[in-house]
């Protein structure tokens, strides 16, 4: 009897995954195209049968998490999914504050935590070095993209025609004199290829720094930096960038 019913649970397990892969690969593509799509439509972009689709989405408007758009019969993500990802969004400055603490700690500097926001950088959270002479930021203050370490990072996560879009529009800004486009470009590549991004005493004459950007669950994208007076900054600069590596690995995992 145990022979039996062994392999019959194993397979009544593998099909319970398989229709929660395939109910969260129709929410996918929906969230894709949230204006609505009809069932044909789904059943073609998941590539199973129509019948299949139509059980998988009872199911689904059962519980809410897809609602129909119009009277024609079109299908959109429903409003449980906003309450299961508001209930499941993440408090970032929560989150980082550790690894910023941390950073703090290995590198006797102040460590900030920005968030992209618009055309710009938004300070969240800050821990202060312990140096006599140490660089404060107060939270909420604005920082601009292309002369700032947090800043070029946040830069490096984007596609290249937002790139030129967002950092073309501030060079400009910046008047006659302002670095070429091109140049700045290539700048963002070396942050891809290497992680950590650097003003050397660009935005605030007398302070350099370090930084790296990621991006959370829903694709905010955050930067942590490490603001130093430019008179000490070369003789760390090196370690400076193993830690700041380090970090970056610790955050990735928690997000």
């Amino acid at each position: 009897m145990v022979l039996t019913m062994e392999p019959e649970r194993k397979t009544q397990s593998n099909q319970g995954v398989q229709v929660i892969s395939r109910a969260a690969e129709i929410l996918r593509v929906l969230k894709q195209d949230n204006s609505g799509l009809s069932l044909g439509q789904i059943a073609e972009r998941v590539r199973l049968p129509r019948s299949t689709v139509q059980r998988i989405v009872n199911a689904l408007l059962a519980e809410r998490l897809v609602m129909s758009s119009s009277a024609e019969g079109g299908l959109r993500l429903g409003s449980e999914i906003q309450s299961l990802a508001a209930a499941g969004r993440v408090n970032m400055s929560e989150l980082a504050h550790p690894v910023l603490t941390d950073l703090a700690k290995k590198t006797k500097e102040t460590v900030d935590l920005a968030v992209f926001r618009d055309d710009h950088m938004v300070f969240l959270d800050q821990v202060v070095g312990t140096h006599r002479l140490r660089t404060v930021s107060a939270v909420g203050e604005v920082f601009p993209m292309t002369d700032t370490a947090n800043g070029k990072a946040a830069l490096s996560l984007m596609e290249d025609d937002r790139v030129v879009a967002i950092a073309g529009r501030e060079l400009k800004a910046n008047g006659e004199g302002h670095r070429p486009l091109s140049e700045f470009l290539k700048e963002i590549e070396d942050i891809r290829s290497t992680g950590v991004a650097w003003d050397l005493n660009e935005h605030t004459d007398g302070i350099s720094a370090a930084g790296f950007s990621f991006q959370d669950p829903v694709g905010l994208i955050y930067a942590i930096s490490v603001p130093v007076p430019t008179h000490r900054f070369e003789r760390l600069k090196d370690d400076l960038a193993v830690q700041l590596l380090e970090a970056r690995q610790t955050v990735l995992k928690l997000v």
